[in-house]
């Protein structure tokens, strides 16, 4: 068997799941490195990601190890991969997904609805902060950034009063002691592939695409991919307010949507079911555009949406 070499951000959540992964494939008898690589999303931590608004800033400099042959695959948090690849790479498996939910947590709150007026909640994310204020338009919604175990220190030591993260991350690295509660999707739409893992490897290395195929689920991959049309279609990144969660049932794939204006006035979301995981996808987020999604997003991006026209 060959060295694989897997090129992942330093984070403690990144290097967990970069482990994970090396750990599924030493059990296949495949000899396993970590290469650690700085993203540009890992230099810029004091400013809230929606100011940043680079896509990619996560994966691009682990993308540049992979084209130069530094690395064999990458293992990504799919919310953090663009929802198109730069040419000459591939998503070789999606791995069977996480708690794709949002979670609350608090050190002296039992639930949302216990929070004082005025109250200080910590998020990273439009997304959040919009649904957040659409259930509480009383809250003093800040940015939140920083890897888990920063964001839980602030926590400790009272700089909010309750903070919202990704229930998998924290259910992946044992950090649930502070966990008061989970959004339900419908309730809080989730990040584009929250919960899920991307490896991503050199377009066309079949070697390497056969040697992972064991870890896509196929289920997973399906209902990401609803996701990831949604997002394509509203032309967004991991740092706008949108959200999309999507499962199967019974052979068929059913997606609810969600875009907000961070202020949370309006908060706009779509449903749909069909067999075809990116028709569906673009589909509704097609109709999130003619419903007024367009207008929103124009005042995030500061420039013109297209609303696609129907053929």
């Amino acid at each position: 068997m060959a060295r694989l070499r897997i090129g992942s951000r330093g984070s403690q959540l990144a290097l967990w799941q970069a482990n994970h992964v090396a750990a599924l494939l030493r059990a296949r008898g495949h000899q396993v490195e970590l290469e650690i690589i700085k993203t540009t999303g890992d230099k810029i931590t004091e400013v809230a990601l929606a100011q940043v608004g680079t896509k990619g800033m996560f994966t691009k400099e682990i993308e540049e190890a992979l084209a130069a042959g530094e690395v064999d695959l990458a293992v990504h948090s799919l919310k953090d991969l663009p929802t198109e690849l730069p040419p000459g790479f591939e998503v070789a498996a999606i791995t069977k997904r996480q708690d794709p939910r949002d979670a609350f947590l608090s050190v002296k709150y039992g639930s949302l609805a216990e929070l004082p007026q005025g109250a200080k909640v910590g998020t990273s994310s439009l997304r959040r902060q919009a649904q957040l204020k659409q259930m509480r338009a009383d809250l003093d919604v800040h940015p939140l950034r920083g890897n888990v175990d920063t964001r839980l220190r602030k926590l400790e030591e009272g700089q909010y009063d309750a903070i919202i993260l990704a229930a998998a991350g924290l259910k992946r690295l044992g950090l649930t002691q502070r966990i008061k509660g989970y959004f339900e999707t419908n309730q809080m739409c989730p990040a584009v592939g929250q919960g899920a893992l991307a490896i991503e490897i050199r377009l066309g290395d079949s070697h390497m695409r056969e040697a992972l195929a064991f870890l896509d689920s196929p289920d997973d991959r399906a209902a990401t991919d609803c996701e990831r049309a949604v997002l394509r279609c509203l032309g967004g990144g991991c740092q706008v307010p949108i959200g999309a969660h999507a499962r199967v049932e019974h052979g068929e794939v059913n997606v609810i949507a969600v875009v907000a204006d961070p202020a949370g006035t309006t908060v706009m979301r779509e449903g749909g079911t069909g067999p075809d995981p990116e028709k569906l996808g673009r589909s509704v987020g097609e109709t999130l555009l003619k419903r007024g999604a367009a207008k929103i997003l124009e005042q995030v991006y500061g420039k013109s949406v297209a609303v696609p026209q129907q053929p």
